[in-house]
């Protein structure tokens, strides 16, 4: 049975401080109005915890019902509000008659609030019984003088009126209502006598509406957004009215409240596919972007205009620069989210208007007084380079003005410049000569590592002509300074004790820590996170490399030999071997050199790596006698393989923008409707197109909606067996933060069951919303109970419960316990893409990592990373040209993101052995324990798979 505490009700209150119904009886016998206050309060709070206190009931009877004090009244009310009125087998208890009298008077008391209260206290009395004898006087006061009363008298009404009986109790409601609300002066009485007329005559509200369109402006918002869901019933009841309601909406689009602006633009996208209606509404968000200033508003808006998008692009490319002006905004979610819905609707027409509005926002971001203006012109630098690999021609208008910011403070800015002038280096041969001067005369600013390291590759590997080589020397040579990097040796004096010249009062940390590189596998790299004493201080004498390097970065070292080969071995090429080139040959090894002995100096912070001894070692070997094969590596083999990585970037980044793009726009037997020539029958235009768009969306959505009902049927859950008296099955739906249980439930016996209720019950993060009421099922008879879940998290969870009814030949109430629902993670994450950096920072930033070892049925490495992609619902973000080839060996990451904005790494690293078996490891991280444990289980659950 439920208890009292499960019953419905409409407040709860907690009370942890119990009292004694005497001391409660005492209080309430009294003559004092305050303890008789403290005592009705005790009495009500502790009802609502579970205490059931009959004895109380006459003494209330007695000493309370005959107070004239506003507050006991009320608390009366509540009162009598919370008490048990049926007994067992639902009857009403005898004492409640007594009750009837005092509400029949404080119906006509002279006071309007007593009145008022009272009317409201009848909104939620369920018992017909009490109800009957009150209705003439909840009728007489929808004439009451004072609006308070007649608003609430409305509002009973209705409530009544809902009720199974309501119909007989209030046979005339609809009229009566309908007389008031064309008599009624006061806004919020109207809305609720237009409300009642929605729910049970909307008939009689679209009469009212219709006949009175003409001063529908000069209605007050309350009572425009009642006749939104007006429209929106008639709509679903009746489709042929739909152009009229539309054009009513198109009305309310003027209305003054923004409030009734955006729910005419919501209604307006659910109800129409005409081209105006979606640029109306379109246009009204834009409106609200500019006008709220309420971020959480914004971020509303930002979001429906992400749907339509996916609806409805066309529409929304002409709207775009009236998205980009929220970019004013400071909040960066605002400006982040409306930069990547403004690079969705990116086309041939409103590139370069986008392009110059970006470049605005980049040039404003460099103001001091500018809020967070290194992390916003980072999304703008990002954005631009997204925007010049979709239309390569937009580059050459940008890149001159990034490239000022690759001295930029905030180093992820600065990098992105560096990679966006490194793939147009690449994709635009007619620049490089403009930007290689541009680079050189930059590349004094640049004061990080990692933007350092990337431009003297560029410069080493795009300078061709004689001039450029020339001047990417002078360059290095000046960003150097003087060599030795050591003070002169004295004489007697210890090499091993000399101090760098100039060193800087800024270090590098020399903490090593695992990174996953590139192909997705493990390796060690010194100060993989830069910290900021990685970055030379602006104020530093000595230049950018020699400070560098005399901090102790000497993988930056590796790429200036590296460098300074290619420039001595292109210049070699370029001209006749002689005196310069000689001299260009010898100050480079000397600059090798006097690296390779700084780093045996005992006064850095760090010694010099191995690695970066090897590659020094290995430039100064190409520099002193040149072979061909390495000349070939040097000259050509990098090139070709940056140019590789670059096209298999653009040919997918091409599919899938084909892949987008590639609709079923109609199939072979579809209806061609040719509007032009349709009847029109005194329609406007608003209501052909709308017509003519909903036959085409009937037209093309055959195919969908029978491919959504195989889905559905695949996602339906038998809860019982065949056997049981009560069959039940279940269709679960996830939506973000929601989950929705359809419960189907079939009586297969052949007696009636009676307060069958479905009770459930929840494990992890997962919370009912409402415990679902009792219902009667005759022999045969099916009802489906929905039941609403409220999700906190990715951990898996569980629905467990049962059904317990009551037959007519049974005494005890019978149960039939249900099959477990478990919630998959994978109606949770969807797969997403990020950039390569960004996964490797986040993986070295997660905490929390789940390792699984690979136990599999499949023998092919390929075919075994497909099974993962596709069970594990992710995107692989290895390139599939990394994957080709037969190795017997394979790395990959791919990366997921929830809806509660959790980031899902898996980095998959598999072999063949020797006996054919695939062994290895798939690690999962994540920034909370619960997504990296539930996929794990996922994943071991499913890798097995068949061969």
């Amino acid at each position: 049975m439920a208890t009292s505490v499960e019953r419905s009700c409409t407040m709860l209150v907690h009370y942890d401080k119990p009292a004694s119904s005497n001391e409660i009886r005492d209080a309430l016998e009294g003559n004092d109005p305050v303890a008789k206050v403290a005592a009705m309060k005790k009495a009500v709070m502790m009802l609502l915890n579970g205490e059931q206190m009959p004895q109380l009931f006459i003494t209330i009877v007695r000493y309370v019902l005959p107070s004239e004090d506003h507050t006991i009244q009320k608390l009366l009310l509540l009162y009598l509000e919370a008490i048990e009125k049926t007994d067992s087998s639902g009857k009403l208890l005898p004492e409640m008659i007594l009750i009837c009298q005092n509400l029949r008077n404080n119906l006509q008391h002279p006071n309007e609030y007593i009145r008022g209260v009272t009317l409201r206290f009848l909104c939620r009395i369920r018992e017909e019984e009490i109800l009957e004898p009150l209705v003439p006087s909840i009728l007489a006061n929808l004439e009451h003088r004072h609006s308070y009363v007649r608003r609430n008298a409305v509002v009973a009404v209705n409530c009544i009126y809902k009720l199974p009986k309501g119909e007989l109790l209030l046979q005339d409601a609809p009229e009566t209502i309908e007389k008031v609300l064309r008599s009624e002066q006061d806004l919020s009485t109207k809305r609720n006598a237009f409300l009642m007329l929605t729910a049970h005559a909307h008939d009689r509200a679209v009469k009212y509406l219709f006949e009175n369109l003409e001063t529908l402006s000069l209605w007050g918002d309350i009572l425009q957004m009642a006749v939104l869901e007006l429209i929106r019933k008639v709509c679903r009841l009746t489709p042929s009215e739909k152009g009229k309601c539309i054009k009513i909406i198109l009305a309310l689009l003027q209305s003054p409240s923004t409030a009734v602006v955006y729910e005419c633009a919501v209604t307006l996208t659910s109800l129409s596919h005409a081209p105006s209606a979606i640029r109306a509404a379109a246009n009204c968000y834009c409106q609200l972007l500019i006008s709220q200033s309420d971020n959480n508003v914004k971020l509303i808006v930002l979001d429906k205009l992400q749907d339509l998008k996916n609806r409805h692009r066309d529409v929304m490319q002409d709207v775009l620069m009236d998205i980009l002006r929220v970019l004013s905004s400071p909040n960066m979610d605002i400006r982040k989210k409306t930069l990547d819905l403004a690079m969705e609707l990116l086309t041939q027409r409103n590139i370069d208007e986008v392009v110059m509005v970006l470049k605005k926002e980049i040039v404003k971001s460099q103001n001091k007084d500018f809020e967070k203006g290194s992390e916003y012109r980072q999304l703008l630098v990002a954005a631009i380079h997204g925007a010049a690999l979709k239309f390569p021609d937009v580059a050459a208008n940008v890149v001159h003005l990034l490239m000022d910011f690759l001295g930029d403070a905030n180093t992820s800015s600065a990098l992105d410049v560096v990679f966006f002038v490194r793939e147009i280096l690449q994709t635009h041969p007619k620049l490089r000569g403009s930007i290689l001067e541009r680079l050189r005369d930059m590349f004094y600013t640049i004061r990080s590592s990692r933007v350092c390291s990337c431009a003297l590759w560029l410069l080493g590997e795009y300078s061709a002509s004689v001039e450029e080589l020339t001047g990417a020397s002078e360059t290095m040579t000046t960003a150097l300074g003087p060599t030795p990097f050591l003070s002169d040796l004295k004489e007697g004096e210890d090499p091993d004790n000399l101090t760098p010249v100039s060193a800087p009062a800024q270090v590098v940390s020399s903490g090593k820590r695992p990174v996953v590189l590139a192909d997705g596998t493990y390796a060690t790299q010194s100060a993989v996170v830069e910290a900021p004493s990685a970055m030379v201080s602006a104020n530093s004498s000595a230049p950018n490399l020699r400070a560098l390097l005399l901090g102790g970065d000497f993988f930056l070292g590796g790429v200036i030999a590296g460098t300074l080969a290619k420039l001595s071995l292109k210049m070699q090429a370029a001209v006749q071997p002689g005196a310069s080139t000689h001299r260009l040959a010898a100050s480079s090894m000397l600059v090798i050199v006097s690296m390779l002995r700084l780093g045996e100096s005992a006064g850095l912070p760090s010694p010099m790596d191995d690695d970066s001894r090897e590659r020094m070692l290995l430039c100064l070997k190409v520099l002193s006698s040149p072979t061909e094969d390495l000349t070939q590596v040097f000259l050509h083999d990098c090139r070709s393989a940056f140019a590789a990585l670059t096209s298999d970037k653009q040919v997918r980044v091409a599919a899938e923008a084909r892949a987008a793009d590639t609709k079923s726009a109609s199939q072979p037997d579809d209806l061609i409707d040719f509007h032009h020539v349709k009847s029109r029958k005194g329609l406007s235009q608003i209501e052909i197109e709308d017509e003519v768009s909903t036959d085409l969306l009937r037209a093309t959505g055959l195919a969908d909606a029978s491919q959504s009902d195989s889905k559905r049927l695949n996602k339906v859950l038998q809860l019982t067996g065949f056997s049981d008296p009560v069959y039940a099955e279940a269709y679960v739906t996830v939506h973000q933060y929601d989950i929705t249980a359809d419960v189907t439930v079939v009586n297969r016996s052949a007696e009636t069951l009676q307060n069958l209720c479905l009770e459930l019950a929840t494990m992890g993060d997962l919370k009912l919303v409402e415990r679902p009421q009792n219902y009667t099922l005759a022999p045969g008879d099916t009802k489906v109970i929905r039941a609403n879940i409220k999700v906190s998290s990715t951990e898996t969870g569980v629905i467990f419960g049962n059904i317990v009814y009551e037959g007519t030949g049974h005494a005890e109430r019978s149960v039939v316990v249900l099959n477990d629902i478990h919630i998959d993670i994978m109606d949770y994450i969807a797969p997403c893409f990020c950039a390569d950096v960004t996964f490797r920072n986040m993986w070295a930033e997660f905490e929390w990592e789940n390792k699984v070892a690979i136990n599999t049925s499949f023998s092919d490495v390929n075919e075994f990373l497909t099974h993962i992609v596709s069970t594990t619902n992710m995107r692989c973000l290895t390139p599939a040209s990394a994957l080709d080839g037969e190795c017997g060996y394979l790395a990959a990451n791919l990366y997921a993101k929830s809806v509660f904005g959790e980031d899902a790494l898996v980095n998959v690293s598999v072999e063949r052995t020797t006996e054919g078996k695939l062994s290895g490891y798939i690690r999962i991280r994540s920034k909370t324990q619960g997504i990296a444990l539930s996929l794990g289980d996922k994943i071991t659950l499913r890798q097995k798979g068949t061969a």
